[in-house]
């Protein structure tokens, strides 16, 4: 996770959490950095004007204006863990970090014996399940989705050959065998493909608008995915 990324999610933790504070260490231990790192975030987040206060005491931390926080979510300790189940699912994912801040939210945002309840649960529920490794191009490719801009990929198709690609991006399915797959317009090939992640072995969002391309467009291309009959590129 870079720094910008990492303030900006500090921000929601802290919002889930409102108004009980989160320690530096705490906040450490789930963006997996240092506590120094995190004192110089909250920092900066101060200086640009969030409205960020320490509160002192041995059960002290970090607190966020409850102004900007959200209100008790009342999910019951089985109801919570059946959603950090669903969210394990997407641990092989290339949302697999946008997975981890939605369930650190959830359990920060409940009452705070529900939340005990519901970790002292989660302990006794294992998945047995391997995630699939993905490759950090995942992320590049969700920011060029979002921003709707041209991605330059380099990419090794099924036959062993390695190219250089300028893509269109449209559409990111979970298909066969638990792959995920981009969808888009290639400008070298001229027509609509379909790239598997784990082949794509450098990505890079470019500065240039990307021409809208609709969802139901490349529907003709998803349920082969799905169904595990599409020859890819």
């Amino acid at each position: 996770m870079n720094r910008t990324d990492r303030l900006y999610a500090l921000v929601e933790e802290l919002r889930a959490a409102s108004p009980r504070p989160r320690s530096a260490r705490e906040l450490a231990a789930g963006f997996e950095v240092s506590v120094r790192t995190v004192e110089r975030d909250i920092s900066a987040l101060q200086q640009s004007g969030v409205p960020i206060y320490a509160e002192p005491g041995r059960r002290g931390g970090y607190v966020l204006d409850k102004s900007m926080s959200l209100p008790p979510l009342n999910f019951t300790p089985a109801e919570a863990v059946a959603v950090a189940v669903a969210l394990s699912e997407a641990s092989g994912s290339p949302f697999a970090t946008h997975a981890r801040s939605a369930l650190r939210k959830l359990v920060a945002a409940m009452p705070a014996p529900e939340g005990e309840r519901a970790r002292r649960l989660a302990a006794r529920v294992h998945l047995l399940v391997e995630p699939e490794p993905y490759p950090r191009v995942s992320r590049v490719i969700e920011q060029a989705l979002l921003h709707r801009r041209v991605l330059v990929i380099e990419y090794t198709d099924f036959k062993g050959e390695a190219t250089r690609r300028e893509v269109e991006p449209a559409v990111f399915v979970g298909g066969r065998g638990g792959h995920w797959y981009l969808v888009g317009w290639c400008r070298l090939r001229r027509d609509a493909r379909i790239f598997r992640l784990d082949r794509i072995n450098r990505a890079e969002e470019t500065d240039e608008p990307s021409p809208e391309h609709p969802p139901e467009r490349f529907a003709p291309q998803v349920p082969g995915l799905v169904f595990g009959n599409l020859e890819l590129d």
